[in-house]
């Protein structure tokens, strides 16, 4: 049997500002349309952040998940992914209330402080919309995306109760070591969701050897228990997922992650990257795993028993 490979979209996140792209998502409605978009064309799991659709600020509110969680439950069958992640300008207890509240099948969980570079984005982009975009660009030469030790542990005992399992974002060996920790801990237990990203000012680069080296460390921390899978930031993210596919791996897009499609061509949706992920993986003679195949691979609780 072929092996069979999780494609992953993020479909806004709060990396990018809406002046980047006229494709961002940012209204509930287009944030729907393009985890359902990015589900039919062969993701078995989306990841969600909300905006305010005003201004397209990053908003972790309860409240502003809603409009958008049941529609995309209700018309597709992939596993909806809430980030506990959010901005790195906010604190874990904002961060962590949509995924405590909704109770998902997954949640992300950011293994480690980090600075988090995003101000090289004002070389290319120079008129914005809303008076937000510049000033949270160019504070993070000076911000740190605080999660400590302490932030990772109110995550994890938060959601304890909630059936939730975890797409663990490791942007560097050193958060390898720390899952690890709480592995031996107990505070979470596998089998494991191991993203590692590339290529993000302040985080491991996207260099095939740094791919091969977070690879060959996951291997030997967590062996079996695992399920490995990538992204890659701006240019690199078909690049990396190339790789990681030839290598065991699962891989993740989205317009959260890269904007573009190529060199100088701005991405039109989400579909249209799974699609080139997905056109990657089956010229490598592998199959996309379906929502229900992602949900065993990950022993996810089932769409059934989310709170929304």
């Amino acid at each position: 049997m072929a092996r069979k490979v999780i494609i992953t979209c993020a479909v806004t996140g709060a990396i990018h500002t809406p002046s980047m792209s006229p494709h961002l998502p940012i209204t509930p409605d287009e944030i729907a349309q393009a985890a359902i978009g990015a589900a039919e064309a062969g993701a078995a799991i989306v990841h969600l952040h909300a905006r305010d659709p005003s201004n397209g600020r990053p908003d972790q509110s309860p409240e502003a998940f809603a409009p958008f969680l049941q529609v995309v439950k209700q018309r597709s069958n992939c596993v909806i992914n809430i980030t506990t992640g959010g901005a790195p300008t906010m604190l874990v207890e904002e961060r962590v209330r949509p995924a405590a509240h909704y109770k998902p099948e997954v949640a992300s969980l950011n293994m480690g402080s980090m600075n988090f570079g995003l101000y090289p984005m004002l070389n290319r982009f120079k008129e914005f919309k809303h008076d937000w975009e510049q000033p949270y660009l160019e504070g993070s030469r000076d911000r740190i995306f605080r999660n400590t030790f302490a932030d990772i542990e109110y995550i994890l005992t938060t959601c304890a109760e909630n059936g939730t399992r975890f797409e663990i974002e490791c942007y560097d060996i050193g958060h390898l070591y720390t899952l690890a920790h709480f592995v031996e801990r107990g505070l979470i237990k596998p089998p494991l969701f191991v993203q590692s990203v590339f290529g993000l000012l302040g985080g491991i680069g996207p260099h095939p050897e740094d791919v091969a080296h977070m690879k060959r460390t996951a291997d030997r921390l967590f062996g079996s228990d695992y399920q490995w899978s990538v992204l890659g930031a701006g240019k690199n993210q078909l690049t990396v997922a190339a790789q990681a596919a030839a290598m065991g791996g699962n891989v993740r897009v989205g317009l959260e992650d890269s904007l573009w499609i190529g060199p100088s061509r701005l991405a039109e949706s989400n579909a249209q990257q799974v699609r080139m992920a997905r056109q990657i993986i089956e010229g490598l003679g592998l199959e996309i795993a379906t929502p229900d195949d992602a949900r065993e691979m990950l022993s996810l609780k089932g769409g059934d028993r989310v709170n929304f």
